[in-house]
Order: structure tokens, then C-alpha cells, then sequence
């Protein structure tokens, strides 16, 4: 567990290499295995027989985190309040044995393991390329419960630490340095031990700023102007960006200007407190069973087809340099794979390639590339016109405009120089992936993958697979998106697959209500005060009403008498028949000026009066949320997507649905099963058919199954 070792300056070195486990973790195990181990460095204090003590890892990584699992299957606030408090007296007793203690953190250090370096007097780091430091607990719903956000509070002071814990950011160890989270990086170990007994043998004394009397946190508390003016704009910022949804931040802010008002162990009595309450909270339980289990499930390939072997690209062919097929080259070329880029002629390829050497200046000029790694990445891909350059690729993927008979014809002449062990892809969110592979010659070597835009930014990939796609080419296509590091999901031919499926319900159901008379900037502010990122009517907009509409003629062809038309369809014809089909034609439910929104279009109320006076905001909220919820039961009823995970982390990716409520179906899980249906039926009776309960959710309640 604690590997103890002494040397001739009176200096000890403490190794963590906790047993059976591949990661050390904080929890109760190595709290109690600290015990005796401090009990006797204060005893070699005591004796005079000690100068200092280093703290490091036997294993590649310092400390992963806290016991999750723990902590999300405990709902008792006692014991996560005791559990936070013991933790606490651990890190106490740490930076206090009488002399100074330095973390030589020799791997990633996140979360409950970040927060023991910040109990030493000194942070050394090693500087590798898979170093992370930091404290993502906000982005599973949590924050730092064992000292972390009071420490930080008195190195950094409110705002600035206020900022690091809300990011989430993970640092590697230049950036944390930048931040000021460590005090030095070290090249190699023997380096970083190096300059820890050397900071040790220079600094005798072990004290922290927090146990020196008359010491204030920098930048003061709430008595100084300054402090408390960035108090009260933090907190705007945090109500106009959160909505009240996300309780995270909001007890991290708690925490931080609770806390610059007392002593230091007084704070961290409230920071268990803040902690513990989080922790109970079913918002952020939600939010660590998607971001956590659900994302981990994916990760350890829940859904991917079982026996065959791990595919590994090398080179792949990409046919359409635009901001989609550019988007995808660039996280290609930055996960090591070699890109030959095809357009209509070479010159417009490389303009594709000057999209991605503009962002590589964009990372230069943050720090986090230079100018030979530049060199290196852009040696990576290739502009062409032929499709013979394709020969020695291991994949190709399309990602030209969605018209099916152009990219039918982009893959009929790849497949002329593509080989058998190589798979085609094509980058489409409707088109039917059986309805294209039938001009490829091998369909079973063809498959959708569908990127979300911007590529850069959006994790998901639907892995789309086609009645003749073969269980191999999914499998490869899954690793090839894990390779780039996207979150795939596999989905099955369908109109929309599942994330446009489902998002389209989502934004007929807030076009509907102005049909209903609400008022449009009531629909947009019930939409995301309910979590979604977008109004449904920008939404719309933003995607083109076209599409939107295009979509439900579609599904009307496929289902035939199965279709329930939905009442929307007839404000989008209105539309449609205004010539107001959205932001590329400058014209949809909002005007637009250079691009951006300038307001509502002064002619919707026209077009659809206003005759709500009165409205329950919080039953519009759940209309809005139990739309998009029953519709994704359906496809998983379907086997459109057919597993738990991979529902609940496409809806949250796809489009947007609230982190908080966990996804699509933990919605269900949260609001319970039997209430869920009392409330569907409800809006049945109100609003129409659309609101049916799927078979499989009457099912689940009758033999009291979860999801």
C-alpha cells in the first residue's frame, strides 16, 4: 500500500501503490493504511530524525480520483459527510508531521487525487504527454470534498479559483505550472526527486499559508469592494449560463465565498457540508451515471461487435474538403492517421488543408503546439483529385453534400480502387445507408458516419449499419471513431438514425406551441430553462426548416399508414409558403443580420397570434423533455439504438439533451417509471397520439424493471 523508504539526509520517500487495484484512488483503504505511517514521521520528528518527506506513486498514474461508486451508490448524507471529514483529517495530518512535504507527482493526478498534492508545501509534476492535472468533478455533477476548493481558495483566491474548478479542465503539466497549480516540472523521475529534496534541504520549515495567523486568502473576502463586485458578476454569469440546473458550480461558489469568512477548518466543515448535499442531489447523480457509467460502457466497447480483432488506421481517403470533411482530416491527422484529401481538383483540397493549418496556428498561439510539431501533423495529409490515390487506404469516408446521387457516385468510383480488407463511409444524417450502398461493390463493406458539426468540438459518431453491413466493418468503423477520439454509438438504418430522429420531435413539439398561441420568446425560455442548449425555434432555423420538414415527408414515405403526422408540419408549410426557411436564406422564425439573429420575425405573431395569456412554465417544461424522451423509447423499442448507455449518452452528445437529467431514459429512471406514464397519458389526452406510450415502457413497470 505505503512503500516507506529513508535515506542519509533524514529524508523519506512515501510510494502509493495501493494493492489489487491498476490505479491508486483516494478512499477509506488508504486513509486508515496513512495512519501508523504519519503517527511514525512525527515520531522521527520528534526524535530529530527527520528533514522531509516526499510523496510519489509506484504506479503510472499519482492518483485517479475519489471512490465513485462509493459515493454515487450512497445516498446516506451522514455517511458521505463523515466520509468527506475523515478524508479531510487524512490531509490535515499529511501537511502537518513538523516539516515540509513535497507531492513529486509522477502521473495524472484528477479530482480527490489533485486535492493530496494541495495538502504538501510543494507541487513538482513530471512533464509527459499524458500528464493531466486537475479537477473535472464538475463535469460529473460533483465537486472537491476533501480540502481542495478551500486550499485552492487560499493560493488563488475566489474568482480564479472559482474559474479552474468550473472549467473541468484537465492541464498537462506546462499548463498547470501557467495556472499556478504546481511549482516546478521535472523532465524525467530521477530529475523530479532530485528537485524535490532539493527543495526540501532549502526549505525546513513545513507550514501552509492557512496555519500561519494573520494571513488572508489573496485578493480578500466579501469585506473588499473588489472581491465582492466579482462575487456578485460571477454569480449573474452563473444563473445566466446554469439556469439553477446545474447544482455544481453553484456549491463551488457557495463553498468559495462561505468559506473566505471563517477559519481554514471551519471552511472545510463547509465545504463536507456544500460536498455532501451535492452528492445527494439526483441532478449531479444523473449527471455521473451518464458521464461516468454510461460514457465507460461505450468506452469498453458495451455495444461493439465481439470477435474481431482491434483496427488500427493508418491512412484514410477523405472525398470533400469542406468544413466537414476538413474537420474530419484534422482530428485524423491529430491522432497520428495520414489523410489524402479529394475534392473536384487539387486546389480546392488544399484549401481544406489550410482550414486545418489555421487552427494548428490557433494551438500556437495558445501554447499548446509549436512550430515543428505543426511541420510534423501537416506532413500527415495529402490533396488530390484522383480517386486512385485511394489505393493504400484502410478506410474512406465521404462527407459530400446530401444528395444521394452524388454520393453515390463519389463511392462508386472509390470503390474502383479500394481493396477487400478497406470499408467505405458515408458522412450523412438522412440519407438511407441501404439505399447508397447498392452502388458500391461490396455493401457489406459499407457504413454510415455520421460526425456531428463542429467536428472539433462535437464527440459523437453514429456508427450507422445498413441491412448488408457486415458485423466487421462495424466493428472497425467503432474503432476508427474511438481512434480519433469521438464517442461512437452504434445505430441501425432508420429515418434520421437516432439523434436527428429524435431532435426533430423535440423541435416540432416548441413549433407547435406557437401554433398554440404562445408567444415565441416564451417557447424559447421554457426550452432552456429546461435544460436544452437551444430554443427550438433558433434551433430550427439553424438547421433549416427545410430540413426539418424534409425529414417528416420522409418518415411519412417509410411508415406509410403507421405515421402520425405531427401538428407542426402545418406551421412549416406556412413557412414554407412565407419563403422563411431558415438562417442560410437569411429568413426563418428570426431575422438575421451578417449571419447572426437580430430578433423574432416581426410577422410571426402575425402568422400566429398570440392567445396565451397564462402558462405553467413547469408543464411546458416537461412537455418539451417528455416529447424527445418518448420518441427515443421508441427507437430503442425499434433497436434503432439498443443499448442503455448508448441512448442515454447519444441524447446528451446528439442534440443537446440535459446532462442533468442523466439522458433520455435515466430521465424516465429519475422521474420513476409509473409517474412517467401517468404524465404521458396525461399529455396523450391533451395533445394527441404522439404522446403514446411504447409497449416496452407498460412492460417495464409491470415487472418493476429500470432502465
Amino acid at each position: 500500500m505505503i512503500k516507506y523508504q529513508k535515506d542519509t539526509d533524514n529524508i523519506v520517500t512515501l510510494r502509493l501503490d495501493m494493492t489489487n487495484r491498476k490505479v491508486n484512488i483516494i478512499n477509506h483503504e488508504i486513509g486508515r493504511a496513512f495512519i501508523p505511517v504519519l503517527k511514525h514521521l512525527k515520531e522521527e520528528k520528534a526524535k530529530g530524525q527527520l528533514r522531509g518527506v516526499i510523496l510519489t506513486s509506484d504506479k503510472k498514474t499519482f492518483l485517479a480520483g475519489g471512490d465513485l461508486d462509493y459515493l454515487y451508490h450512497n445516498t446516506s448524507a451522514e455517511d458521505i459527510f463523515n466520509y468527506s471529514q475523515n478524508l479531510k483529517q487524512f490531509f490535515r495530518d499529511l501537511e502537518r508531521p513538523g516539516v515540509p512535504v513535497v507531492a513529486a507527482i509522477n502521473g495524472s493526478a484528477l479530482g480527490s487525487g489533485f486535492e493530496l498534492p494541495f495538502a504538501c508545501h510543494y507541487r513538482i509534476a513530471l512533464d509527459t504527454p499524458k500528464m493531466k492535472l486537475g479537477f473535472p468533478e464538475v463535469t460529473l455533477g460533483l465537486m472537491p470534498g476533501s480540502g481542495g476548493i478551500i486550499r485552492l481558495l487560499w493560493l488563488m483566491g475566489i474568482k480564479k479559483s472559482y474559474e479552474i474548478l468550473t472549467s473541468g479542465l484537465q492541464y498537462n503539466a506546462k499548463e498547470a505550472l501557467a495556472e499556478g497549480l504546481i511549482d516546478d516540472i521535472a523532465a524525467t523521475e530521477e530529475e523530479m526527486i532530485q528537485k524535490a529534496k532539493h527543495w526540501l534541504m532549502n526549505h525546513p520549515k513545513g507550514i501552509q499559508d492557512w496555519d500561519v495567523p494573520g494571513k488572508e486568502i489573496p485578493f480578500g473576502g466579501t469585506d473588499k469592494a473588489d472581491t465582492a463586485q466579482s462575487i456578485a458578476a460571477l454569480t449573474a454569469r452563473h444563473i445566466k449560463k446554469y439556469r439553477y440546473n446545474y447544482p455544481a458550480p453553484q456549491a463551488i461558489l457557495n463553498t468559495l465565498v462561505e468559506g473566505s469568512k471563517v477559519d481554514f477548518d471551519t471552511a472545510c466543515r463547509i465545504e463536507s457540508r456544500n460536498f455532501t448535499e451535492l452528492v445527494t442531489h439526483s441532478n449531479s447523480k444523473n449527471m455521473t451515471k451518464v458521464f461516468w457509467y454510461d460514457q465507460n460502457s461505450i468506452r469498453h466497447d458495451v455495444s461493439r461487435p465481439k470477435g474481431y480483432g482491434k483496427f488500427r488506421p493508418k491512412k484514410i481517403g477523405i472525398i470533400g474538403s469542406g468544413v466537414m470533411g476538413s474537420g474530419i482530416a484534422y482530428a485524423c491527422v491529430m491522432n497520428g492517421i495520414e489523410v489524402i484529401l479529394k475534392d473536384v481538383s487539387k486546389s480546392v483540397a488544399e484549401r481544406g488543408i489550410l482550414m486545418t493549418e489555421e487552427k494548428l496556428d490557433l494551438l500556437i498561439q495558445q501554447g499548446k503546439l509549436d512550430s515543428k510539431q505543426k511541420e510534423i501533423i501537416l506532413k500527415r495529409i495529402t490533396a488530390t483529385e484522383e480517386s486512385s490515390s485511394f489505393e493504400s487506404c484502410d478506410l474512406v469516408l465521404e462527407a459530400v453534400f446530401e444528395n444521394p446521387q452524388i454520393k453515390k457516385k463519389v463511392a462508386k468510383d472509390a470503390g474502383k480502387f479500394m481493396d477487400e480488407y478497406s470499408f467505405f463511409g458515408t458522412n450523412t444524417s438522412l440519407i438511407s445507408i441501404d439505399e447508397l450502398s447498392k452502388s458500391f461493390p461490396t455493401p457489406e463493406n459499407y457504413i454510415g458516419l455520421h460526425f456531428f458539426a463542429p467536428v472539433s468540438e462535437q464527440r459523437l459518431v453514429e456508427v450507422v449499419k445498413g441491412p448488408n453491413t457486415s458485423d466487421e466493418t462495424v466493428a472497425r468503423a467503432f474503432d476508427f471513431a474511438k481512434k480519433i477520439k469521438k464517442t461512437p454509438i452504434i445505430v441501425k438504418d432508420n429515418p434520421g438514425f437516432y439523434a436527428a430522429r429524435v431532435q426533430n420531435v423535440y423541435l416540432l413539439e416548441g413549433i407547435q406551441m406557437l401554433q398554440e398561441g404562445y408567444p415565441p420568446a416564451i417557447i424559447e425560455n421554457v426550452c432552456m430553462m429546461a435544460g436544452m442548449p437551444m430554443g427550438a425555434l433558433a434551433k430550427a432555423d439553424y438547421l433549416s426548416l427545410k430540413v426539418v420538414l424534409h425529414a417528416e415527408r420522409r418518415a411519412a414515405q417509410i411508415y406509410g399508414k403507421k405515421y402520425i403526422i405531427h401538428p407542426a408540419v402545418e406551421v412549416l408549410q406556412q413557412m414554407e409558403q412565407e419563403e422563411r426557411t431558415g438562417r442560410f436564406n437569411g429568413a426563418g422564425f428570426y431575422e438575421y443580420q451578417d449571419g447572426k439573429i437580430s430578433g423574432f420575425w416581426q410577422g410571426l405573431t402575425e402568422l400566429f397570434p398570440t392567445t396565451r395569456k397564462e402558462f405553467d412554465i413547469e408543464l411546458l417544461k416537461e412537455r418539451i423533455l417528455f416529447a424527445q424522451v418518448l420518441e427515443a423509447i421508441w427507437c430503442y423499442q425499434e433497436g434503432i439504438v439498443s443499448t442503455v448507455p448508448e441512448a442515454n449518452i447519444g441524447s446528451v452528445f446528439g442534440w443537446g439533451f440535459p446532462s442533468f437529467k442523466g439522458g433520455v431514459l435515466q430521465y424516465v429512471n429519475d422521474y420513476g417509471i409509473g409517474a412517467f406514464i401517468m404524465k404521458a397519458k396525461t399529455f396523450e389526452k391533451e395533445h394527441g397520439p404522439r404522446f403514446i406510450v411504447p409497449k416496452l415502457l407498460r412492460k417495464m413497470v409491470e415487472s418493476g424493471e429500470i432502465f
